[in-house]
């Protein structure tokens, strides 16, 4: 008989809902001692160059401050940011190029030196009495100048400034490009420089427990902090706490270490009293992380017939002043080129080049959407150059059922870009609209776009894949459960509810997720990034779980004198499975455990799982867009997502991180950007002013369906699904405003100042902006 619960696959009310909602929900500022000291971080005002010199005696006089710190000052430990796992192997460790306050500026808004005062106003009349020497060296902020010859260096280990260079060869492109009859289609596109605009800004704040250094922190990844704290101080690791309460949002930004070293630092120079360090929204663009800003050269040789015979491809991109996540971003949006059309002949480099601009880092997504948007610009480009429908032509090329990647080992395991393709046409009406659109005049046009994705999930084989889960067994029958997973919004604690729940055969509000981690407690784990979460937390989660149950049901045996192996845990009662009795609930059997005189126990379960496993996850885009020519404007009328990310463990969740995901996307193709000013290297507009932050007002419906295909390698049929949605929209726009004005826009933003120039050129208007249509 059936005995397993299905609490996963159900639209569950999240399990911190009421407290968000209510505003019970507390986050790192909530939890800080209102007496704390306040810290404010002094950022440089040019783009490259050296502190020659600091006045601090200014600053010093101001009553309430209490310690200034320099670059001077600070210890010469140079540690990484990047959210990544740790290697025993160095060659495989993040690169160590930061300082917790530095004489040697990269970029404008550079850290050379704190203030610690005993309340925000005298730090910030402190920072603003600061005066500093600099000596001015020339600055880059364009990629392809950084490279060349010549150029202002700026780590001295890099030549041209090149951090990372790997490159991909399959077969021979050289020979294959030179067959007869081949059409060649070249490109070169543009992404931007953009911020992840997280409701909560970064915030931390540190004080001193019996001789350790503890740090609340709004950060994915508590674990992976704790290590690079411990670099940065160069102290052992279990010398430091961090603490990570509710979260406002990371989306990638929080995936790296930001100010929790300095933190740290500043109370130990202040007798171990709390400081709190909080990060302002100006600062939050241009000294926290962007998004890298990458651009790409892409030729395809096809044939006639519409099948690719040779590809070249070129990315190039801007790193900002330091490593970070550095290459792995631009190296996953390489690796996706030869598998989203497999072609026998490929040629592929990429570069991730130093710049003196504010620091790129990780943004969801994690190169994908930057590849996507050339991609699969560039398969219309091809599609067009054929005369062929753009369905019709990846129909016919993308990545077939069975693929197998030499490199990570994934299997594809169903015709999954096919079906979601179908679906999306199907649902989005996409063959009559196209139709509709096809032959249109005037200022104001119509017109569909689609485009397809490519992702996989976590990071294994490059990096450590692990999970670990702790369950402890309440009198009352339910379960608490901790995990390294973290919850930052995306509504993970829920899902890890519900598969716990299945796993131990309890109903789902049986059991409690702690949702802070503390690394003191908290069992090890990576954190939140690389939509990872579900699926490796799966893992733990199915193993602790039957351990936790069989605990159960030996418990059982002695209570109930029947045979293990003749029960089960089911809806939270002890069942007999050979005819469906229900002996006792689980409530009564953990009662009876703790309080027994005889034979008491406390039942819990923990373990750790090394996965060893990844997973494709697959979807498309399918768009319609509204151009108004003369106003130089595009904006989106209809949007459509369709997704496999396996099986669904909350639908209704689900659905949410597509929309999320859908929104950033349409900011990400028509309206975001970080500007820099070229004669300063100063951030433009580093407010949401003049940051022209995606809203709701700028969006249509949000739709999004999915396509269920059990993934094979996880116990739960899972795959990632957070960072998938933002991935193929931008392109899907872009080939939309292709079919409805006939300009094939291969920069984004897709901004009006952008659609005017492109316009102009295609003499769809006039020299004085009249539309010529």
């Amino acid at each position: 008989m059936e005995t397993r619960n299905h609490e996963s696959g159900k639209s569950y009310k999240r399990v911190d809902a009421f407290e968000k909602v209510t505003g019970r929900a507390k986050y790192t500022d909530d939890l800080c001692d209102r007496n704390a000291y306040v810290a404010k971080i002094l950022h440089s005002t040019i783009a490259h160059g050296y502190v020659k010199s600091i006045d601090t005696s200014e600053a010093e006089k101001i009553p309430g401050v209490v310690k200034v710190i320099t670059c001077f000052d600070v210890p010469k430990n140079y540690f990484p940011t990047a959210g990544h796992p740790w290697s025993t192997e160095p060659a495989h460790q993040d690169v160590a190029d930061r300082l917790l306050l530095t004489d040697h500026v990269r970029f404008y808004g550079d850290d050379v030196a704190a203030v610690v005062a005993e309340d925000e106003v005298a730090a910030a009349q402190a920072v603003r009495a600061i005066k500093v020497e600099y000596e001015e060296l020339p600055f880059v902020l364009d990629v392809h100048k950084a490279m060349e010859d010549g150029a202002p260096q700026i780590h001295e280990k890099y030549q041209n400034n090149i951090l990372a260079h790997t490159s991909i060869r399959n077969g021979n492109y050289e020979e294959a490009s030179r067959e007869p009859g081949l059409i060649k289609v070249e490109g070169w596109y543009h992404t931007p420089t953009v911020q992840h605009c997280h409701i909560e800004n970064f915030i931390c704040y540190a004080y001193m427990e019996q001789g350790r250094v503890v740090v609340v922190s709004s950060t994915q990844i508590p674990h992976i902090c704790r290590r690079v704290v411990g670099q940065a101080l160069n102290v052992p690791w279990g010398q430091v706490r961090i603490i990570k309460p509710y979260i406002g949002g990371g989306f990638g930004n929080k995936q790296d270490i930001l100010y929790e070293p300095l933190c740290a630092y500043l109370t130990t120079q202040v007798g171990g009293r709390t400081v709190k360090l909080d990060v302002s929204r100006e600062e939050t663009f241009v000294s926290n992380r962007v998004r890298h800003s990458i651009d790409f050269h892409i030729i395809s040789y096809v044939r006639p017939d519409g099948t690719y015979a040779a590809r070249k491809f070129e990315s190039f991109s801007d790193q900002g002043a330091y490593a970070s996540h550095g290459h792995s971003i631009a190296a996953k949006g390489m690796g996706c080129f030869p598998q989203l059309y497999p072609c026998p002949n490929i040629e592929a480099d990429t570069y991730t080049v130093f710049t003196n601009k504010s620091v790129s880092g990780a943004m969801r997504g994690y190169g994908i959407p930057q590849a996507m948007f050339a991609m699969e610009s560039h398969t219309d480009d091809v599609a067009k150059a054929l005369g062929v429908p753009p369905y019709e032509f990846r129909m016919n090329n993308v990545m077939p059922k069975g693929f197998t990647d030499g490199f990570s080992k994934n299997v594809n395991y169903y015709d999954t870009f096919r079906e979601c393709m179908e679906k999306g046409r199907k649902d989005f009406d996409y063959d009559a609209r196209r139709e509709k659109y096809a032959h249109q005049t005037g200022n104001i046009r119509r017109g569909v776009g689609m485009s397809v994705f490519w992702y996989n999930t976590g990071v294994w084989p490059i990096s450590l894949e692990t999970s670990a889960c702790r369950m402890v067994l309440n009198q009352d029958g339910s379960i608490q459960i901790q995990l390294g997973e973290t919850e930052i919004g995306q509504g993970a604690d829920t899902a890890f509810a519900q598969m716990a729940a299945e796993a131990v055969g309890i109903p789902f509000d049986m059991v409690h997720v702690v949702s802070s981690q503390d690394t003191d407690v908290t069992p090890f784990g990576t954190g939140a990034y690389a939509s990872r979460q579900t699926y490796m937390a799966g893992f733990s989660i199915r193993q602790t779980g039957e351990m936790l149950k069989q605990k159960i049901l030996e418990t059982a045996c002695e209570l109930t004198r029947q045979m293990k192996e003749n029960m089960d845990v089911i809806d939270g009662n002890i069942v007999r499975t050979t005819d469906g009795e229900v002996l006792m609930s689980v409530g009564e059997l953990a009662t009876e455990k703790l309080y027994s005189l005889t034979n008491n126990g406390h039942l819990t379960a923990e373990s750790s799982y090394q996965i060893k496993n990844n997973a494709y996850s697959f979807g498309c885009t399918f768009v319609e867009v509204e151009v108004d020519i003369q106003a130089c404007k595009a904006h989106v009328t209809d949007i459509l997502n369709v997704h496999d990310c396996g099986r669904l463990i909350n639908p209704a969740l689900a659905e949410a991180q597509a929309h999320g995901g859908m929104s950033m996307a349409i900011g990400y193709a028509l309206s975001e950007t970080l500007l820099f000013d070229e004669k300063t290297g100063k951030p433009l507009n580093n407010n949401l002013l003049d940051y022209k932050l995606s809203t709701f007002m700028d969006h249509p419906d949000l739709k999004a369906t999915f396509i269920e295909n059990f993934e094979p390698t996880n116990p739960y049929g899972t795959k990632s699904l957070g960072e998938p949605p933002a991935c193929s929209p931008a392109p899907a726009i872009r080939n939309a405003i292709l079919q409805a004005t006939g300009v094939a826009l291969d920069e984004l933003p897709m901004r009006p100042h952008v659609l005017f120039e492109e316009f102009k050129k295609a003499g769809l208007i006039q020299e004085g902006g009249e539309a010529n249509v």
